[in-house]
């Protein structure tokens, strides 16, 4: 009772602080069901979009600790991470809001300013991470994690259920011109440099005694090597079901709006629903989640979410490939999809709330960096290689079986569910990570 009355005093800051994690809900959604549509309108290559998507999963492999690392012996009168939030956000929302107007120039002015945007929103997201750990004390950080990352799921709502109904809206205005397929961008950019402005004023990083210059920091393919060869693969089992997970996650992800659109029949504006319905159940159900998994165990709860995440994207799969036949699924397809994306969000949100903690568990003090950048290092892999996969496999399917749009996306739904149900076996094999485990030495 005591920790939660001293967290409180520490809730409105991690409130503002959460505004950070606010840009990145609110834009990644809106960037992963727009840009999609964009590219289609010059390349007609599923893989090849696929390609362009993967690119900020790219740049977040070596700019993300490039750039954290960076702010680390960064000194100014305003913080170690304050400065790169005030220059790159506001580029981010600046590149992020041109995105629509560039699509109707040409290609190259698109991917110009896919690569810019992404340049600078990858950049931040290292200083943004590390602003909460910095400023927090220690003792404090899982309720202030829970409370940021409630943040970032208020943007994705903000975004996909809010905002991205603006892309229906057809009016002219001064500077955007016409808005219809365009204003939510544009209108999101200023709640980006809303927040910015937020965190300047009210947030004032401080230095922590747990803060040393002294820590050690492992080269990563020697860190890599260590935890592959010690005798207790737990790490390893848990690395390779983030990896498969990620997999399925990722190879849905950049086509469920043109899925949403082409099959299921919904509107330019209701296209980032189902990534929105499936944030506002993350947002509601993270915490309980984590929750349970104190009483039931981390490893069981997720293993739980893995089949239910499996079952549901067999059912996408069954749906996609039958559904059109049925008259009662084909009348109300759209709000059947929207209801199990609702439900996909609650088990999502249950693996990602429950494997990084699972992870550190097996860390200690010293190396807990290190197990922090192996995870990203899995999960961007997986976020790299999965849409040109299943961009492909989309391909596949509209050559070889030359089928109607309903059912063009079947073949991703089952690459889904075949990557969670492997996730779901590897991780059986996990003996180690509940929260009295002891790290591996």
């Amino acid at each position: 009772m005591g920790k939660d009355k001293g967290f409180r005093k520490y809730l409105g800051l991690t409130f503002l602080i959460g505004f950070g994690f606010f840009t990145m809900g609110l834009m990644d959604p809106l960037y992963d069901t727009y840009v999609p549509k964009f590219l289609q309108k010059y390349i007609s290559s599923f893989s090849l979009i696929g390609l362009v998507m993967t690119l900020d999963n790219v740049l977040q492999l070596f700019l993300i600790p490039i750039v954290a690392a960076w702010s680390d012996k960064t000194r100014t009168k305003i913080g170690r991470r304050m400065p790169f939030i005030i220059v790159m956000l506001p580029l981010a929302a600046l590149f992020f809001g041109l995105i629509p107007d560039s699509a109707g120039v040409s290609l190259v002015a698109l991917i110009l300013v896919i690569f810019m945007l992404n340049i600078f929103k990858t950049s931040v997201r290292g200083p943004i991470v590390a602003l909460m750990p910095d400023t927090i004390p220690g003792e404090y950080r899982s309720e202030a994690n829970g409370v940021i990352n409630t943040m970032g799921g208020l943007g994705t709502i903000l975004g996909t259920l809010v905002l991205a109904r603006l892309m229906d809206v057809k009016m002219v205005l001064p500077v955007i011109g016409q808005t219809q397929g365009k204003l939510a961008f544009p209108v999101a950019s200023l709640f980006v440099v809303l927040a910015v402005i937020t965190l300047v004023l009210f947030v004032r990083e401080k230095e922590h005694p747990e803060v040393t210059e002294e820590e050690q920091k492992e080269p990563l393919l020697k860190s890599l090597t260590s935890i592959f060869r010690h005798e207790d693969k737990s790490a390893v089992y848990i690395l390779i079901s983030i990896f498969l997970w990620f997999m399925a996650h990722e190879g849905v992800k950049p086509y469920l709006g043109l899925y949403a659109r082409d099959a299921l029949k919904a509107s330019e504006g209701s296209m980032a629903l189902p990534q929105g319905i499936a944030g506002v159940a993350y947002a509601l159900f993270a915490i309980p989640m984590g929750a349970l998994a104190h009483k039931i165990g981390r490893k069981k709860l997720i293993k739980i979410s893995l089949i239910a995440l499996a079952s549901i994207t067999g059912l996408f799969f069954l749906v996609s490939l039958f559904g059109p036949g049925i008259t009662a699924i084909k009348n109300s397809a759209f709000l059947v999809f929207l209801a199990l994306m609702f439900i996909y969000g609650i088990f999502w949100g249950s693996v990602i709330t429950n494997s990084f903690p699972m992870l550190w568990q097996l860390s200690t003090f010293g190396n807990i960096g290190i197990y922090t950048g192996v995870y990203y290092l899995f999960s961007q892999s997986a976020s790299i290689l999965a849409p040109p996969i299943t961009g492909l496999i989309i391909d596949i399917t509209k050559r070889v079986f030359k089928p109607s749009l309903e059912y063009l996306y079947s073949g991703i739904f089952l690459f889904a569910a075949l990557c969670m149900l492997s996730a779901f076996f590897v991780m059986s094999k996990v003996k180690r990570g509940e929260a009295l485990d002891k790290p591996i030495e």
